[in-house]
């Protein structure tokens, strides 16, 4: 945690978005669900994001977790 915000850092350049599609990969990962249903919804070219998950069944606290 990075205040009230989560940090990740990734390793993928932030080069014709390869940064936010490796971010994208990682919580799709994380809340197992499909890749697809994980978006960078605000903050494409920031280094602050906000990350929409378009499934209900996600659990945000698996972002936390070991």
């Amino acid at each position: 945690m990075h205040g009230s915000a989560l940090k990740i850092r990734v390793a993928a350049p932030p080069v014709g978005g390869k940064a936010n599609a490796a971010l994208e990969a990682f919580v799709a990962e994380r809340l197992r669900v499909a890749r697809s249903r994980v978006r960078v919804a605000k903050g494409e070219l920031s280094r602050e994001k906000r990350i929409a998950v378009s499934d209900p069944a996600a659990d945000p606290g698996a972002l936390l977790r070991d």
